[in-house]
């Protein structure tokens, strides 16, 4: 199936203006050496946008072959160890929340509830970070920034890169902070209680809470 036609049905008419643009970008990804899987990539877009309770945007996929499964952050169920970035997403998880830190990095759990995880850019080559960067990916992603943001979903964002899709949202639904890469995390991820305040924030719409 063609890389557009994966997409949602309600995905496919908000970005139809972007069919070009991803049939271009699905013309340059080698499907024999790509991560996430190319039937994965988007993965993150079966959760259509009238479902979007909470937006997490990263950056990249993981490089690490196998890792990437088309949501942000996330790893399939069986994949050990953790890569560093999710470790510390539980970590202030527990933190912020007293939520065990999770053995099982499959984020689809919370996919599941209305939490969209989307990076910028959506494939790479396996072992090579950003290799795709040049591919045309942060126009899409930006597009679909813009389709959430306007739904009144909160946004969360983490590292330099994903806040510049903060614009496409309300400032008072907006939560940023440096990224979870060990990095990053001391410069003020750690302490940033995002998944609080997002609750906080659904609270405040009349809708329910993720359980993170």
């Amino acid at each position: 199936m063609a890389l557009f036609d994966q997409l949602h049905d309600e995905w496919q008419k908000a970005l139809s203006d972007y069919r070009p643009l991803v049939s271009t970008i699905d013309s340059l990804i080698d499907k024999s050496e790509v991560t996430p899987a190319y039937e994965d990539i988007f993965a993150a877009y079966q959760l259509p946008p009238s479902a979007i309770k909470v937006a997490i945007f990263g950056q990249d996929p993981y490089p690490t072959p196998g890792y990437a499964h088309g949501l942000a952050f996330s790893v399939a169920a069986n994949t050990q160890p953790l890569p560093a970035s999710l470790r510390n997403i539980f970590k202030e998880l527990e933190s912020d929340c007293g939520v065990k830190v999770a053995s099982n990095g499959d984020l689809g759990r919370w996919a599941d509830q209305g939490v969209f995880l989307l990076n910028q850019i959506l494939t790479t080559r396996p072992t090579q970070s950003l290799a795709h960067e040049d591919f045309g990916w942060q126009e899409f992603t930006a597009a679909t920034a813009k389709v959430v943001g306007k739904s009144g979903a909160i946004g969360i964002f983490w590292g330099s890169k994903a806040q510049h899709l903060a614009q496409y949202f309300d400032p008072t639904l907006s939560i940023s902070s440096a990224h979870p890469s060990p990095l990053s995390t001391y410069r003020g991820f750690f302490g940033s209680k995002p998944f609080s305040k997002a609750n906080e924030m659904l609270r405040a719409q009349g809708k329910s809470e993720i359980s993170w």
